[in-house]
């Protein structure tokens, strides 16, 4: 994933799902070598439902 998307991913996460910065970090430290699994992390970790996770699967699919 470019930085630039996974850039505006991060803001998308922060601002419209209302996910905690210190949620996303710990995704984060997890999917170092593959950032492209960070909406799962994110679901494994229950840091967001199965309806958050539709939705970053959805403006993922927009913002391709």
């Amino acid at each position: 994933m470019e930085s630039r998307k996974y850039t505006k991913l991060i803001n998308f996460l922060l601002e419209e799902l209302a996910i905690p910065a210190a949620g996303i970090s710990l995704a984060l430290r997890h999917v170092e070598q593959t950032p492209s699994l960070l909406p799962m992390v994110l679901w494994q970790y229950g840091l967001i439902t199965l309806t958050q996770l539709n939705q970053i699967f959805d403006w993922l699919e927009v913002a391709s």
